[in-house]
């Protein structure tokens, strides 16, 4: 007589991490048995922190993430790692160079690493980040680290997801930081100058100066400013205010909403209203209210 199988849900509630890298492939996927992995899992979410590290490309993202994780693990906090790397033209899979360099955590039980396709996605974010996140929350992760591809001044959606962000810097970057202004550098709520130990930081430090945010500065691959960088974060964590919580489900259950009324539309539908507006038969406005009807 066979044993019944002890539910996915609960395998991830008690830590098995095979039932919790099943149950990301599935989510990323959108397996049609993922919304009830993640609806059984929402009750026991909202106790990790989750941090959003973001910037330009060749800052030391990836190299900073692998840092912070080791800081993180010396404190006996277990972490978790999203890497969300550019999509592969050939496989349209994440080409997983992020995962590559964080291969020094791979033994260690403590920490859960991810990389995830962006497939075509902008913002920096891959389409079901955000459920991956509560899954991982979920499974009793203290801090969710979110490693974002780093797509320059658009890559804003980090910090509609993640409860505090960071954007890393790096010395030679003094010009892009006025080119920037108006887009990543308003998202952060932490500025790590990386690389701090080669030219051009301190002037690079200068420039940030306009900015009221905490700024620490780090060398990654030797673990210099990491101790400072938890404490600040930390802070952060202790001041978090409610309505940062709020916002982020007032974006999420907007954006759910969008995905399921597309998802819900008849491609042949979508096919011939197109034909009609570009035919100048009918304007897109009406074509809309008839949708909001169906």
């Amino acid at each position: 007589m066979a044993v019944p199988q002890t539910p996915l849900p609960e395998r991830i509630l008690s830590g098995d991490i095979r039932a919790i890298a099943r149950a990301c492939s599935l989510v990323e996927n959108r397996a049609p048995q993922s919304a009830d992995i993640l609806k059984a899992l929402f009750p026991h979410s909202g106790r990790a922190f989750t941090l959003g590290i973001t910037g330009s490309p060749g800052a030391g993202k990836s190299t900073l993430t692998s840092a912070l994780i080791s800081e993180l693990r010396r404190r006996q906090q277990r972490v978790a790692a999203i890497a969300v790397d550019p999509t592969s033209p050939f496989s349209g899979g994440a080409i997983l160079g992020d995962r590559i360099r964080m291969a020094a955590h791979h033994e260690d039980p403590g920490v859960f690493i991810r990389s995830m396709a962006t497939r075509g996605a902008l913002g920096g974010l891959a389409p079901t980040t955000h459920d991956l996140a509560l899954l991982l929350d979920a499974a009793g992760f203290d801090w969710i680290l979110i490693e974002t591809v780093g797509v320059g001044q658009d890559e804003v959606d980090i910090a509609r997801l993640a409860q505090a962000t960071a954007v890393v810097l790096a010395p030679g970057m003094g010009d892009e930081v006025q080119a920037i202004k108006a887009g990543i550098l308003e998202i952060a709520d932490v500025f790590v100058l990386n690389k701090a130990d080669q030219p051009g930081a301190a002037r690079l430090e200068q420039d940030m100066h306009e900015w009221p945010r905490p700024l620490v500065k780090t060398v990654a691959t030797t673990g210099e400013g990491l101790p400072e960088l938890c404490q600040t974060l930390a802070s952060i964590r202790a001041n978090l205010p409610t309505r940062r919580i709020e916002a982020h489900w007032d974006y999420r259950l907007r954006q759910m909403f969008a995905e399921r009324v597309v998802a819900r539309l008849d491609p042949q539908a979508v096919a011939q209203a197109v034909q009609r507006v570009a035919g100048r038969e009918c304007d897109p406005y009406t074509i809309i209210e008839e949708w909001l009807k169906v």
